[in-house]
């Protein structure tokens, strides 16, 4: 069975469309062109604004034409990550999508179902003519996933609903009404290169085979980070013999647990066997610290040969002794939602840059605004003392839970009417927009909810077909109710 023939026959066409289109971040330009083509062909009322977002309008079902305007917002970008195995071009091939059992995965790569199953719905609402509702916007926002530039720059006047349903959320059953806001801080380290030294062999250590995930829905389960694992080795090296950095990358985006990560360094030629001994020590005791959590963690290293040059002996040890030492992982958890994270930071990326800079980014989050601020300038404060250069990007606002909203009772009732359960109300440790909507229109009422995904924002990223179904009911029992309200 292809993806095109699951049962919502709507939504899963929507979607399966979706992943022929690329979308990575900042280069939306195909997707957008996308839904402007499909909104022409069913004559779909649709608009753009002027930093790229897409705003579809239907009008209510006969009767219903007093009811409020409801927002079925989704983002059109996904994360682009793909096995170091795996030729693909996010630019222009399409994700290969393939039915396992209850799931629909891609293989190598992400899915892209965060978000484009959000935005497969709200696609299908637009076009679906047995529906009962009032009048409905469609808002699909650009660059969520680096920068939320979509909603940060989201006209005041643009939108004429007054309740949103953010459909960007990853477990049935569960209806989220606050979520953490969020601030990149970078760090750049100038060096200088050095002529690589005479009687030095140089070696590649990498490692693989991590699960990554989001930075902020995973951030509390423990996984390893690539960049950690090689700063550790590096460093254990560093203690026992001279060594010579020549090259460090790892990680890609801010909003992922950095899943690969390797460099490139040289020892005297009389310690190459020592060095190959003491990783597959490391090695077993990385193995038996993440057994729980990483099942397929490999550790390689290979002889290469010599580079001409190297990162200056200072620089590569504040590098190293920076990386190592930088935090990562979760700060503190919430005093008023039970199990809820309440800040964390991302150790994400390494990148040797061409001007002789490497770079590193990092993200945090947290659910307190003082305490966001907090933990990105403990941040800057460690990489400062390791004479990088540091900046901080604007970030984003959280968004805190309103439990008198209205939008969340319907939404509850909705679901529960359904499937005879209450649903979980939450708050989500991730970043939505939604801060930045409620930034713009103070007294818009908004929840988010969506199916089932695991292993977001990594090429294990997999969409569970049944909720699917589910989460399509509950969207459209909500508009119902909302209608009939």
């Amino acid at each position: 069975m292809e993806v095109k023939d699951l049962k919502p026959a709507l939504v899963w066409q929507c979607f399966d469309e979706i992943t022929k289109v690329p979308r990575p971040s900042c280069h939306e330009e195909k997707i957008r062109e996308f839904l402007l083509d499909f909104a022409r062909k069913h004559n779909v009322e649709v608009t753009t604004d002027d930093c790229g977002n897409v705003l579809m309008r239907k009008p209510a079902t006969k009767g219903h034409e007093n009811a409020p305007t409801v927002i079925l917002q989704s983002h059109m970008d996904m994360v682009c990550e793909k096995n170091s195995d795996v030729e693909h071009d996010f630019m222009k091939d399409p994700i290969d999508t393939y039915v396992d059992g209850d799931w629909v995965k891609a293989r190598g790569t992400t899915l892209g179902a965060d978000n484009g199953i959000g935005m497969a719905a709200a696609m299908a609402v637009m076009i679906d003519d047995t529906l009962e509702h009032g009048p409905v916007e469609a808002l699909f926002t650009i660059n969520e996933e680096i920068g939320l530039e979509g909603a940060q720059n989201l006209g005041k006047d643009l939108l004429k609903g007054t309740m949103l349903l953010n459909l960007d959320s990853e477990d049935d059953g569960e209806i989220f009404v606050g979520c953490a806001g969020g601030i990149d801080t970078t760090a750049v380290f100038n060096y200088r290169r050095s002529l690589s030294p005479e009687n030095f062999i140089f070696m590649r250590v990498k490692v693989a085979g991590l699960l990554g995930g989001h930075s902020g829905s995973d951030i509390n389960l423990g996984r390893a980070n690539a960049n950690k694992v090689i700063a550790r080795f590096i460093w254990e090296c560093s203690q026992l013999w001279n060594i010579e950095v020549a090259e460090f990358n790892g990680g890609n985006l801010r909003n992922a647990i950095p899943r690969e990560a390797e460099a490139v360094f040289g020892v005297h030629t009389d310690h190459e066997k020592a060095v190959v001994r003491h990783l597959n020590k490391f090695s077993e005791e990385i193995l038996n610290e993440y057994k729980a959590v990483e099942p397929s963690i490999s550790l390689t290293i290979e002889r290469i040969e010599k580079p001409a040059y190297c990162i200056d002996s200072e620089t590569s040890l504040r590098l190293v002794r920076a990386l190592y030492s930088a935090p990562h992982g979760v700060y503190s958890m919430s005093a008023d939602i039970d199990g809820l994270v309440e800040t964390s930071t991302n150790l994400a990326a390494v990148k040797m840059m061409e001007d002789d800079k490497i770079k590193v980014t990092t993200s945090q989050r947290s659910s307190v605004e003082s305490r966001k601020k907090d933990i990105a300038g403990q941040v800057e404060a460690h990489f400062q003392l390791a004479g990088a250069e540091v900046s901080h990007s604007d970030g984003y606002p959280g968004w805190a839970p309103n439990m008198d909203s209205p939008i969340m009772k319907i939404s509850s009732e909705a679901y529960e009417e359904l499937f005879g359960v209450k649903p979980a109300i939450k708050a989500i440790h991730a970043g939505l927009e939604c801060g930045l909507f409620l930034s713009k229109y103070p007294h818009m009422d908004m929840v988010s909810f969506g199916p089932t995904m695991t292993g977001v924002h990594s090429p294990d990223e997999k969409l569970l077909i049944p909720t699917v179904e589910k989460f399509w009911r509950h969207l459209t029992r909500v508009l119902e109710k909302v209608a009939k309200a």
